[in-house]
């Protein structure tokens, strides 16, 4: 049997021995970003979705491994476990396989067959399923006996015959092979509850679509309407096909008795067997369309996390409304919040004017040079009006940003906590401000599953959905790194090795002994030990350090190593370090990585740190689209072209913001010229694409685009 390692390194195509120190550093406790990070040496630079994949499949199998010697331990204690069993059971792929295995010594409760044995007829179950040419009905008389409940030989008959259709319902290879036909041959079908009900499923009315080509939206689409009671959902096999499958696997066909098994068989099919079979397959697809909508969900989250910030402006934050009006935050270029206002431009024509003079104030005063508008209601009015003010304004700009979570977050017990004095609609404005100037450090403290990009992950299990995201958080925060002065408690607990506790702790230190001057300093951070400075120490930035390598990604660790390299390139203190990736190559980086000590893709690393001590991952990203004029959807027309930002990606295309408040659907028919698997094979969210309008229909607020008409 192959081990745990070899079976990973397999799947993942990596070397056994790369495989087997991820495993190593995982028990050890070492966080994925810092395994990710700064022991590539040891998993030939595998990236972090490689290392989650690994940690996931390695739980897994730890499970699997676990239920095989647990199942093992249940049949030996029963006398039942011979060796080809125990064999079989190691051999299982799956937790479906073993479950497989187990179920004819599992305990039921009472059936048919159960009641059957109860009356001694297990003698006679055999001697029919042997199809030897016995006289059965001379053989059942032998079993007849009223104190038991068997009152006739045809009695005695149908209960042996129970207890067949239970066995065969317990057959692992026949459970195995009807799956296996289901996948290939079975159908998912659809039928409205009520044909005559016009809901969002409607699609859905009257759907067959063979098993083998379903799409993950339409998996988890079908199963939300199945729970709302709109939808009744079967999965077929054609013609005889299912029950004849199990009918070969019991039937003898020379013998005279076959008629007998073969009813059993058919029994064994309709009642037991199909049944369950046909939930398992359901959760097996469901399971899939999750995982691929988890994974989506993923992928549609980082881009938008590493939105590139825009950093050093006051910024004013709008989060619009009709009835409660719009509510205004304007904040520094730190995010400190400097004054906040509540205008009403939707009421009437002078309310718009009051609210236009009201904002031009804030303006002057505090020298505003973008304004973040939240997409929610009333949001097109707001940027109409805010139009009109930057007419006054001409070196200021402003930006729709996303404002889903926006809401989650203001009226969280964290929001309160930050604003105790602003209500929950003004607390909103200034988060809405925030994501503007720092994307990053203002997502994470909203829950992921409220941001907004995906599709149905109130329908995926919410642990995975949970893990997955929040791996994603983590990793885009270690990515770019903290500034341990000024960074939030939600932003510095998702820092590798640190906790809610620890975060809470390092903001409590700084705010009663000053700014930290040194990460060797954060040691002094109560609970803060040694473990988990080894694993935060290289990800939280100390611009106030005198030591410079304080402000850049090389961990502590491997400071010696850093100084070494520039003694080693001739550059002196305080000289410039602009040229050094030249410098290191001209050298040779595997000649310098071996006299300073480290491995060469650690020295690279080093290398890209000190050429830009401080640097932003993000700031190498096509900066958001910041607007100065508003278009509406009336003034769209077949054939124009704009540019957009990308907003989501699912299954069947792309949602892209081109400023007319609605976002317009690129079909992924649409997106290139080459066919498809997924969208995100080409895009991701926060892109800025070009496109073509393809129709408009403004009474169904859809807007169709094309971004493979579009000019390069």
């Amino acid at each position: 049997m192959q081990s745990i390692v070899e079976i990973l390194a397999q799947e993942l195509g990596q070397q056994q021995q790369y495989v087997e120190n991820v495993v190593n550093l995982i028990d050890e406790g070492n966080t994925i970003p810092f395994i990710a990070r700064y022991r590539k040496e040891m998993h030939g630079a595998m990236d972090d979705t490689t290392l989650r994949n690994l940690e996931t499949r390695l739980t897994y199998l730890r499970n699997l491994q676990q239920r095989r010697d647990e199942v093992k331990k249940s049949i030996e204690n029963q006398g039942k476990l011979t060796q080809e069993l125990s064999e079989a059971i190691d051999a299982a792929a799956t937790m479906t396989e073993v479950e497989d295995l187990y179920r004819p010594y599992k305990q039921k409760r009472r059936t048919r067959g159960s009641i059957a044995r109860e009356k001694g007829l297990d003698p006679l179950a055999q001697a029919i399923f042997a199809q030897d040419g016995q006289d059965i009905q001379e053989l059942a008389k032998g079993f007849i006996n009223e104190e038991k409940g068997v009152a006739t030989a045809e009695e005695a008959i149908a209960g042996a015959l129970d207890i067949i259709a239970e066995n065969l319902s317990d057959d692992a290879d026949i459970r195995k092979a009807l799956r296996e036909l289901c996948s290939r041959r079975g159908s998912l079908v659809s039928k409205a509850a009520d044909p005559e009900a016009d809901t969002v499923y409607k699609l859905y009315y009257d759907f067959n679509q063979p098993i083998s080509r379903l799409l993950d939206h339409q998996i988890l689409a079908i199963n939300r309407g199945e729970k709302e009671d709109i939808l009744k959902v079967t999965v077929t096999l054609p013609g005889n096909e299912g029950p004849a499958l199990v009918c070969r696997a019991a039937l003898k066909p020379t013998m005279q008795i076959s008629q007998m098994v073969k009813s059993a068989a058919e029994d064994a099919y309709e009642r037991l067997i199909f049944p369950s079979i046909q939930r398992e397959v359901r959760n097996a697809l469901t399971d899939r369309a999750s995982e691929g909508a988890i994974h989506n969900f993923a992928l549609n989250l980082k881009p938008l996390l590493m939105q590139p910030p825009v950093k050093g402006f006051v910024t004013m934050g709008l989060d619009p409304g009709y009835r409660n009006g719009c509510k205004v935050a304007v904040v520094d270029a730190t995010g400190k919040v400097l004054a906040t206002s509540v205008v009403y431009p939707t009421f009437n024509e002078r309310k718009k004017q009051e609210a236009i003079t009201t904002l031009s104030g804030l303006m002057r005063k505090f020298g505003v040079r973008h304004i973040a508008i939240g997409n929610g209601t009333a949001s097109r009015e707001t940027e109409a009006m805010t139009v009109e003010l930057l007419r006054s304004f001409p070196e200021a700009s402003y930006a729709i940003v996303n404002e889903a979570g926006a809401s989650v977050y203001s009226a969280s017990p964290l929001a309160a906590e930050e604003f105790p004095e602003y209500d929950v609609n003004l607390r909103s404005a200034v988060s809405i401000a925030r994501r503007l100037q720092d994307p990053l450090a203002e997502l994470v403290k909203i829950d992921p599953k409220a941001i907004g990009v995906g599709q149905y992950q109130h329908d995926c299990p919410q642990k995975e959905l949970d893990a997955a995201l929040g791996g994603v958080v983590e990793d885009c925060v270690n990515n770019v790194g903290v500034d341990a002065n000024t960074a939030s408690r939600s932003l510095l607990q998702q820092v590798s090795g640190l906790t809610a506790v620890t975060a809470k702790n390092i903001v409590a230190y700084r705010e009663e002994n000053g700014p930290f001057t040194s990460r060797t300093q954060l040691k002094k951070v109560p609970k803060l030990g040694p473990k988990a400075f080894e694993q935060c120490a290289g990800f939280l930035r100390i611009p106030e350090s005198k030591e410079v390598l304080d402000n850049t990604g090389v961990h502590p660790e491997s400071y010696p190593a850093a100084k070494a390299l520039l003694e080693l390139l001739g550059v002196k203190k305080g000289e410039s370090l602009t040229g050094l990736d030249e410098k290191l190559a001209a050298y040779g980086l595997g000649k310098a990585a071996l006299e300073c000590g480290v491995g060469e893709p650690t020295l690279a690393d080093i290398a890209k740190e000190l050429a830009k001590p401080g640097r932003d991952p993000r700031d190498e990203l096509p900066a958001p689209v910041l607007r100065k004029d508003v278009l509406e959807m009336k003034d769209l027309k077949p054939g124009m072209e704009l540019t957009g930002t990308v907003r989501n990606v699912i299954d069947f295309g792309v949602f892209v913001d081109i400023g007319v408040h609605q976002d317009g659907l690129v079909h992924i028919s649409e997106v290139c010229n080459k066919r498809l698997r997924h969208p995100s094979e080409m895009v991701k969210v926060g892109d800025i694409v070009k496109v073509v309008v393809l129709g408009v229909d403004e009474k169904r607020h859809r807007i169709s685009l094309s971004m493979k008409q579009a000019k390069k």
